[in-house]
């Protein structure tokens, strides 16, 4: 059982595929991956805390975001081998982001340069698309869907910060939009692991599958599964 799966009660668990919601993986022929809003805005630098990070950049996730950050390269890696699109989110408005949520320590219209920049680590290449956006959703007033379906996309791969905020937000969007939904659960993180767990496990019942790196190499690789 996936570490985020067993942080939900047995019995919801088992309500949940009794009624039919939690389904099985499928990759379609043409797949592209969102790499949603990993800069360091919602990062802060390597090496702090998360009372560090936070004292940083208001959004900033801390160590988690490190921990992660070598999977998500290594899923850019996969989708570049294989020659399929890889796009790049961030904000390009942190104040719209949340609206009326942000407190004022955290709001900004003009967000200082460093917090829409990407780490080296996954720095994209000049000829991936980086999407500006002003909401949570990566759909929301952007040609996101546009580009997919003149790019012939079937299945959409979502990695990135945080679960519970930007990746959810899109990953519903990208169900409603009617695309073959995949979050890969070890290449997202969250300020909160509460919310990264439930919100996994809110996905993976209603609007997409969520998996493993391992499992989505072995996917798109034809390779069987192994645990």
């Amino acid at each position: 059982m996936k570490d985020w799966m067993k942080q939900i009660p047995a019995s919801e668990l088992k309500t949940y595929e009794k009624a039919g919601f939690m389904g099985e993986a499928k990759i379609g022929e043409r797949a592209a991956l969102i790499v949603v809003d990993v800069t360091y805005g919602f990062t802060g630098s390597e090496g702090l805390s998360i009372e560090e990070a936070i004292a940083e950049f208001g959004p900033a996730c801390g160590p988690v975001s490190w921990e992660t950050m070598p999977r998500i390269a290594k899923l850019i890696n996969l989708f570049r081998e294989l020659k399929r699109p890889v796009i790049y989110t961030r904000s390009h408005m942190y104040n719209n982001l949340f609206a009326g949520k942000a407190t004022k320590s955290t709001r900004s219209l003009s967000p200082e340069p460093k917090f829409n920049e990407f780490p080296p680590q996954i720095m994209p290449r000049a000829d991936e698309w980086i999407l500006e956006k002003t909401r949570a959703s990566v759909f929301f007033q952007t040609p996101m869907a546009s580009y997919l379906v003149q790019n012939c996309i079937d299945t959409v791969v979502v990695c990135g910060v945080s679960t519970s905020g930007c990746v959810r937000a899109s990953t519903v969007d990208c169900f409603s939009h009617g695309f073959n939904t995949i979050v890969v659960d070890d290449c997202c993180f969250d300020r909160s692991q509460f919310a990264h767990c439930a919100n996994l496990f809110d996905i993976h019942a209603k609007y997409g599958t969520v998996v493993s790196l391992h499992e989505l190499e072995a996917l798109m690789l034809g390779r069987q599964i192994k645990a």
